[in-house]
């Protein structure tokens, strides 16, 4: 058992090693072309930091433990949102663009419901897999256009990734291309060894794929995410912490599941636990950044430690089913009749709260214009 642990700590420790070289090689050559720090977060940044989740995804198919893929998936994205987003707000308040709101974000939960519909009989098959690759490809392709059509200044692309976008040496290209073929080559060989390791770990300690899916191994491909959100954020780039996290989502589900889709031998098999729980889960939590993002386009303090603390909520939670304590009805008694239903009604009071705050302010400044036209007249 000693030995599958090491491997398993090993194998998670060049799935993030090697995403670091892929973002950062992927960044840099990204930067180059003059793509902006926002969708650089959507896409590149994105992707790369989601490479571990499609590697460890792909290989959990072809060694016939889909659930370890899919709750790999689900769990990476509820860890995303609560623990990442919670821990990068609690270190900073987090400004949100009215742009994530809008598009990103509706995105977010469409996808999270189609992927809910998708599974509804048991399985992600070539067909599901290939449309959501494909609303990938037409994601990806849509941001890239805008970017292209919205360009950042030299300045915001230099100090986001320390490079001079005008500087096209052949030199530059090769060292960056470089980083991104050897953190691939690291995340392959880093999943081979982590999915081995976290099967044998669940089978030894009798707990479910799934769960192990949703904890350990989502939690180990989250660290990508969570060094580059909580970097962003101690620099002030919120834009790059934010757009990350709703950028990975967006990719795991389109991109990561939709490959796994296409390419697992019998499609992605999914099981009952995930369809009633764990996928709702995920669906509910990224509705619940519609109003938090929404109420003064930022993530407050207060808003960033309720996210975490839930975090650990839902994680006792699996601990306590998967392992099937007796204090079990208990927590499931409070968390249904106090603190889901408190918390709902905290978020719509303060959606309804700030919607008057700006119906009053957008009826204000009528009223001045009206004055001030009214006093031009005479």
């Amino acid at each position: 058992m000693t030995i599958i642990i090491i491997k398993f700590i090993i194998g998670l420790a060049l799935l993030v090693k090697g995403a670091d070289y892929l973002v950062q090689g992927a960044g840099k050559l990204a930067t180059l072309a003059g793509i902006s720090p926002l969708v650089v977060g959507l896409t590149v940044v994105a992707f790369g930091t989601s490479s571990p989740e499609l590697a460890v995804s792909l290989k959990a198919n072809f060694t016939q433990q889909a659930a370890i893929s899919v709750g790999n998936v689900i769990g990476s994205n509820i860890t995303n949102i609560l623990l990442i987003l919670g821990i990068a707000a609690t270190i900073t308040p987090l400004s949100v663009s009215q742009k994530l709101v809008r598009m990103d974000v509706p995105i977010m939960i469409g996808i999270s419901i189609l992927l809910l519909f998708f599974s509804l009989d048991r399985q992600i098959g070539k067909l599901d897999g290939f449309l959501l690759l494909l609303g990938g490809i037409l994601y990806t392709t849509y941001l890239l256009i805008q970017s292209r059509r919205n360009h950042s200044s030299p300045e915001e692309l230099t100090e986001e990734f320390d490079v001079i976008p005008q500087e096209k040496s052949l030199r530059e290209w090769l060292i960056n291309i470089g980083l991104f073929i050897i953190g691939f080559v690291m995340v392959v060989w880093g999943s081979d060894w982590l999915v081995f390791g976290a099967t044998t770990i669940a089978e030894s300690f009798g707990v479910s794929e799934l769960v192990i899916g949703l904890t350990v191994v989502a939690l180990g491909t989250s660290l990508p995410e969570l060094a580059t959100s909580i970097t962003a954020s101690l620099k002030g780039e919120t834009d790059i912490a934010v757009g990350n996290v709703v950028g990975s989502n967006i990719f795991n589900i389109l991109i990561v599941l939709g490959t796994a889709g296409i390419f697992a031998p019998s499609g992605v098999e999914v099981s009952a636990a995930a369809i009633n729980l764990d996928i709702p889960i995920m669906i509910a939590v990224a509705i619940a950044c519609l109003p938090v993002f929404f109420t003064d386009n930022l993530i407050s303090r207060w808003e960033g430690i309720f996210f975490w603390l839930y975090y650990i909520v839902y994680t006792l939670f699996l601990f306590l089913k998967s392992t099937e304590q007796d204090t079990l009805p208990i927590f499931n008694a409070v968390m249904l009749w106090f603190v889901i239903p408190i918390t709902a009604v905290t978020l719509i009071i303060i959606t309804i709260s700030h919607w008057r705050d700006r119906a009053k302010f957008a009826s204000k400044v009528h009223h001045d214009q009206q004055l001030n036209q009214s006093e031009g007249d005479q």
